[in-house]
């Protein structure tokens, strides 16, 4: 299709978003949009979504359309929906989730390129993790007299939560025979 060529080599849709919590640059399907409205001309774009399910897992599918004439050319993609997201009610994740497919099903339309620098490329998981301190047993020692102390206030779950992770997972055995003791 020569008018979807066109846009193509047109379109520019910087990443001017910022997530400051993974500090990095995005660009969300709304910026897409914007950029390519000026372009389109005689073309009629569409998007669309709908919910789908496999293996009891929910996603979003969305479908973006670009029409000229007699010429059609489509493209989904899929984003899946967490129900227990943390921070987010079921609508505000099926929301996210419907965002993130269509910014991908319309950056796959207008080929949009996406670098190795673009944490949604890659597993980012470990980005911004910390190597793991080593616990002598000089601190595994104070942290279980800390923990004791607060199983004894009753504010076990609390006090183990201040924990950084590492330490929690050193200590999850120690805190979890405390708290059987409750019982």
């Amino acid at each position: 299709m020569k008018e979807l060529n066109r846009i193509q080599q047109e379109l520019k849709a910087p990443k001017n978003q910022f997530n400051s919590f993974g500090k990095y640059k995005y660009r969300s399907a709304e910026d897409i949009l914007e950029a390519v409205k000026p372009l389109l001309k005689d073309c009629i774009l569409t998007i669309s979504d709908e919910v789908k399910e496999v293996a009891g897992i929910p996603y979003i599918q969305a479908t973006a359309q670009l029409s000229h004439k007699e010429e059609v050319a489509s493209v989904t993609a899929q984003a899946g929906i967490s129900v227990n997201r943390k921070g987010m009610d079921i609508a505000q994740s099926f929301g996210a989730s419907s965002s993130y497919a269509k910014k991908y099903a319309l950056g796959n339309l207008f080929l949009l390129d996406d670098s190795s620098l673009d944490p949604d490329t890659k597993d980012n998981r470990d980005a911004n993790k910390e190597e793991p301190k080593t616990l002598s047993d000089e601190d595994i020692v104070k942290i279980q007299t800390r923990l004791l102390k607060a199983h004894e206030d009753g504010n076990l779950k609390g006090e183990f939560f201040k924990l950084d992770p590492h330490a929690q997972e050193v200590l999850r055995d120690y805190a979890n025979k405390l708290r059987s003791s409750e019982g």
